[in-house]
């Protein structure tokens, strides 16, 4: 079976733009869930991650109410605001010594 150079060139074409078609869609379904009223979402990795936890102390700053969280299809997510929220009340003022008069 013989192909012609143009042939195979039209068809070529007409598979790159399948995969254009296709990587777009990807990409408009990743962040139709990754986000929510216009707020990025963040998954456990992305969290622990950022973070530097353990998947076990995520846990305990959920029960404790520290970090708040949602579930959407047995699938837990953070707001990106929410995490930034909790690094901002997880510091602490540095302690001043008092000097020593001399």
């Amino acid at each position: 079976m013989n192909i012609d150079r143009m042939e195979f060139n039209a068809w070529m074409e007409r598979v790159m733009q399948r995969f254009d078609l296709l990587t777009q869609r990807i990409r408009d379904n990743e962040q139709r869930h990754s986000s929510i009223d216009g707020e990025e979402l963040l998954d456990n990795q992305d969290v622990l991650q950022m973070l530097k936890i353990s998947p076990r102390s995520l846990q305990r700053y959920r029960s404790a109410g520290k970090l708040a969280y949602y579930t959407i299809s047995g699938k837990l997510y953070y707001k990106l605001s929410d995490i930034h929220q909790f690094i901002r009340e997880s510091f602490h003022s540095p302690v001043r010594l008092p000097r020593d008069a001399k």
